[in-house]
């Protein structure tokens, strides 16, 4: 019995033509998701916008913001069909090391506590919880907090 391979990733910046799959992976997995101008406007503001790639298809995408030696993770999400695969970790391990890369000490972000699989993720990658952001996501009954989550680098 022979392995399945997994396919090689590639990671490269957003550009705005990868903007409308980027939507749709985002629309698919999140019920209040971030809009198309949302993206836009990270791209344009000069976020650090990277794509990941297996098989030539977008597999997950991460928006970061590197300043006064942070970073802050804004959106990492995997599309549905690459979930499960790794390839999270793997892109949040390239953002981590772009982070370091722009001499940034610690990575911050906020995380919904309902998204277990998500937390399982930071947790594995060494993010522990710092804080506390009340009312900070929408939820379908009001508002969710947000937990703050913090790895040095």
């Amino acid at each position: 019995m022979s392995a399945v391979q997994k396919p090689a990733l590639r990671f490269a910046p957003l550009r705005s033509v990868d903007l409308d799959a980027v939507s749709a992976i985002e629309a698919s997995i999140y019920e209040f998701p971030w809009t198309l101008g949302n993206f836009r406007d990270s791209l344009h503001a000069g976020y650090s916008c990277w794509g990941c790639w297996g098989n030539e298809v977008l597999a997950a995408y991460a928006i970061a913001m590197f300043a006064a030696g942070e970073a802050h993770l804004l959106n990492i999400s995997v599309a549905p069909a690459s979930q499960g695969c790794g390839v999270g970790f793997a892109l949040l391990d390239y953002v981590m090391l772009l982070g370091k890369e722009r001499h940034c000490d610690r990575m911050l972000l906020e995380v919904r506590p309902s998204n277990l699989v998500a937390r399982q993720l930071y947790a594995r990658t060494g993010f522990q919880e710092v804080g506390r952001r009340k009312s900070y996501y929408p939820a379908v009954h009001g508002r969710e907090d947000a937990l703050l989550l913090e790895r040095m680098l």
